[in-house]
């Protein structure tokens, strides 16, 4: 007999059908057993009047008749004759998984992450990002960019500065890439529109909700800009199409989170650092700390303002200070002070960074120069400006930030398969 996936049961009403899957719930009343079976489609209980034995983590495969029941998740039951255990749980789980919530402390879910991800709730988190990252894919290419696959060993950090992870490779020094900056803007000078999604290595020392030390970062770069606008309105134009796509397939892993997919304004509202400042210290009487361009707090504030003024989840805040930013962030020709990029904010978290980069050589070393950063080992990067490197920009944008604010998760390593931070290396 072939398989039938749990989806499709509704088609086989008054039919013997063979499922396979795992048991996700045990429990008897009177003399019938209810076998709760997951697999990769859907959820369904088993009706049992025969004497059987299965706990919950069992893998198995049962054989029965569909029947209708309009009271059941699915519209159906299944009335089992046989049930085989394919692969037993030799232990008790740590933690019931048939709740509808496993109400775990951060740490327990993280310890025994390869059992937590087996809770339908958690799995929807994960069906949620796959839909995330999907849509980013099929945003981008509507818009004809280019995907690209970039090395994460270089022989320079990718930033310049600080924040990177050292290793031994062979018999000199590399770093993990902090971000395929370098690579994607040379790749703007051989198809103009180019997007990546791949991992993004940080050596921050924190201990938040919002960060981690790798991280699944979406990124983009495009040629023949006007300023940074264009990026801008880029990035709102591809929000907008991936959260369209994300709608109309989403609704299962929004459900267990009474959560939604946002509706992105026809263009963000936009507002310079400064003025952001001012109005979070006069409107919700809060100061930003001067160690900080914005912090945590601020960044909330902002997004409050922004639904409070505007209606809109997003808000793109400008013209962040020169020194802060890293050396090929293209300065503000009025006020060099300042910079040509933004930030993206989504419900009053940071969730995306770009700018206008330095496409002229000679601005570029000199730019170098007053941030005191070598040259070494960039000469790759580097020698591509003597060649006509078109005006240019783009974005890095991280994609469980995404997923962290769009369901409300406490933290963001719950939005990651398995998390790494400055504590945690395993599982």
């Amino acid at each position: 007999m072939e398989r039938t996936l749990i989806d499709q049961l509704k088609n086989h009403i008054n039919e013997e059908v063979l499922i396979k899957g795992r048991v996700m719930n045990v429990r008897g009343l009177s003399n019938v057993k209810f076998v709760l079976v997951q697999d990769y489609k859907g959820l369904v209980q088993t009706v049992w009047e025969t004497e059987i034995f299965a706990r919950i983590g069992d893998a198995v495969e049962v054989i029965g008749e569909v029947r209708e029941d309009k009271r059941a998740k699915g519209g159906v039951e299944i009335f089992g004759k046989e049930l085989k255990i394919t692969a037993p749980s030799i232990e008790d789980l740590p933690f019931d998984l048939s709740k509808p919530d496993l109400n775990l402390q951060l740490a327990t879910l993280l310890d025994y992450r390869p059992l937590s991800l087996r809770h339908p709730k958690v799995q929807q988190i994960f069906r949620l990002y796959d839909l995330l990252l999907e849509s980013y894919d099929k945003a981008m290419r509507e818009e004809c960019f280019i995907e690209i696959k970039t090395p994460k060993i270089l022989e320079a950090a990718s930033e310049g500065g600080a924040n990177f992870f050292k290793l031994e490779y062979f018999d000199k020094n590399a770093y993990l890439a902090q971000s395929p900056q370098f690579f994607k803007q040379i790749m703007v000078g051989v198809f103009e529109r180019v997007f990546e999604i791949g991992p993004a290595f940080r050596a921050e020392p924190h201990f938040t909700t919002r960060h981690v030390n790798e991280y699944i970062s979406l990124d983009a770069e495009m040629g023949f800009i006007d300023d940074f606008g264009d990026v801008m309105a880029m990035l709102n134009k591809i929000l907008a199409g991936m959260f369209g796509h994300m709608r109309e397939k989403s609704q299962n892993c929004l459900e267990a989170y009474g959560a939604e997919i946002p509706k992105v304004p026809e263009k963000i509202p936009q507002i310079k650092l400064a003025q952001i400042k001012k109005i979070i210290k006069e409107k919700y009487n809060y100061e930003i700390p001067e160690t900080t361009d914005i912090d945590p707090e601020g960044e909330r504030l902002a997004g409050r303002w922004a639904k409070e003024e505007f209606n809109s989840d997003f808000l793109f805040i400008t013209h962040y200070p020169w020194s802060d930013r890293p050396f090929y962030t293209m300065p503000d020709k009025d006020n060099p002070a300042e910079t040509c990029g933004f930030d993206l904010i989504y419900k009053g978290l940071e969730i995306a960074t770009g700018s206008q980069r330095i496409n002229d050589y000679k601005m570029l070393m000199e730019n170098m120069a007053k941030k005191n950063i070598s040259p070494d080992g960039m000469e790759y990067y580097l020698d591509i400006f003597k060649y006509a490197m078109p005006p240019h920009g783009g974005w890095g944008m991280g994609s469980e930030r995404i997923i962290q604010q769009m369901l409300g998760l406490k933290s963001i390593k719950e939005a990651i398969l398995f998390p790494r931070d400055m504590k945690r290396l395993s599982p």
